[in-house]
């Protein structure tokens, strides 16, 4: 209707300046007070159609670019411009222009929240590194390679090697999930274990007072799973504490095969007091032997970028270890690394942290020889999480 009235009026005026100005312009003789008066008609008429002119085109574009400047220099708060005009073409640009800043705004607000939230995961996950960033840790008659790798910025695996007098706690921790909260669990309990070892010998005491202090601060979703050794170098014993975490896997050298030991026990956080189905137990190894410990993104890990694809596997894992032409901490943990790599391929996806440690109970002697700690390009796809 609007629009009707508009463009009658528009002719309207039109017809009105052109009969007017062929009054003012012909040949006609008209007296001077009526030339005046049509003047005067011609003058208001030019005045109502600039007017017009300016409100219903002149002046909302004109605002339209003032806001566009204001929120591109972001100089003041943004306001959605107001509808009331009567032409279309302008009240659909501005329509268009204020859903258009509309969307525009939440994704600036999104994208600077998103900022906040990276750097605060940036920070979290420096924070981790430093914790995870071992000092080497030297053990006479044993030697160690240890890495991990998070799926995301933040994870939940841990590792840690601790010396106390004759005893060497090696241990490996997986926190469901992965992502700032598990790597703040990881933390936590780093730090609680660090701290009892040195007051306590046992390493089932060791986990049952971490988990007591753990229990009541976490979510009740928020389980740990752990597997620990404590080495004594003077008795030259090996014992293992086990939190419902993966298989310890040891390869016997005189059998020339590779064994699963159930780790048993129970998660970290499961319930508050678990000191009475935590045990300690010794096992047996001589030299040469190969002790593997690991978390579930190596038996985990996928053939393809589907969770549905097929799974590295236990038993798969199993062979590697067997089949490593050199039995050494570094040789076992490389041909790992390798197969892992070839299984997963070209474009994979990391679906969980992965985090691995290579045990070799050498004796005395001094290992000459020994593969290289790096892994040669041509001798690893593109996952290379060692790399």
């Amino acid at each position: 209707m609007n629009f009707l009235f508009r463009n009658l009026f528009f002719v309207f005026a039109f017809l009105f300046l052109v009969i007017d100005g062929l009054f003012l312009l012909g040949d006609t003789v008209i007296d001077a007070e009526y030339a005046r008066y049509i003047s005067v008609i011609t003058i208001i008429e030019i005045l109502i159609l600039s007017g017009l002119a300016y409100l219903t085109s002149i002046k909302p574009i004109h605002s339209l670019k003032k806001e566009i400047a204001f929120f591109l220099t972001g100089s003041k708060q943004w306001g959605a411009l107001t509808v009331g005009n009567m032409n279309p073409d302008v009240r659909f640009v501005i329509n268009f222009f204020n859903k258009s800043l509309e969307i525009l705004k939440n994704f600036k607000e999104e994208f600077k929240a998103g900022r906040i939230l990276k750097s605060e995961v940036e920070f979290a996950s420096e924070i981790q590194r430093h914790v995870l960033k071992k000092r080497t840790v030297v053990i006479p008659s044993i030697d160690i390679v240890a890495d991990t790798k998070s799926a995301t910025e933040v994870g939940g695996d841990s590792y840690d090697i601790i010396e106390q007098g004759d005893n060497y706690y090696i241990y490996i921790g997986d926190v469901t999930g992965h992502g700032v909260a598990s790597g703040f669990v990881m933390m936590i309990v780093n730090a609680l274990i660090s701290g009892f070892s040195k007051i306590i010998e046992s390493s089932a005491d060791i986990l049952a007072k971490t988990n007591e202090i753990v229990k009541p601060r976490v979510k009740s979703s928020m389980l740990m799973t752990l597997l620990m050794i404590r080495w004594n170098e003077w008795e030259k014993k090996m014992y293992m504490t086990g939190a419902g975490h993966e298989y310890l896997i040891i390869y016997k050298a005189l059998q020339k095969k590779a064994f699963k030991i159930k780790s048993g026990g129970m998660a970290l956080g499961m319930t508050k007091d678990i000191s009475k189905i935590l045990k300690e137990t010794q096992i047996s190894v001589e030299k040469d032997d190969i002790i593997v410990l690991y978390t579930d993104g190596i038996t985990e890990a996928r053939n393809g970028k589907n969770e549905s694809d097929m799974m590295l596997g236990i038993d798969r894992l199993v062979e590697i270890i067997e089949k490593a032409s050199m039995k050494t901490a570094q040789g076992v943990f490389n041909t790992i690394t390798i197969e892992l790599s070839k299984f997963m391929g070209y474009g994979h996806r990391q679906f969980d942290d992965i985090t691995l440690i290579s045990m070799h109970y050498k004796g005395d002697k001094i290992i000459e020889n020994n593969v290289a700690p790096e892994i040669p390009s041509q001798f690893i796809t593109e996952w290379n999480w060692r790399g």
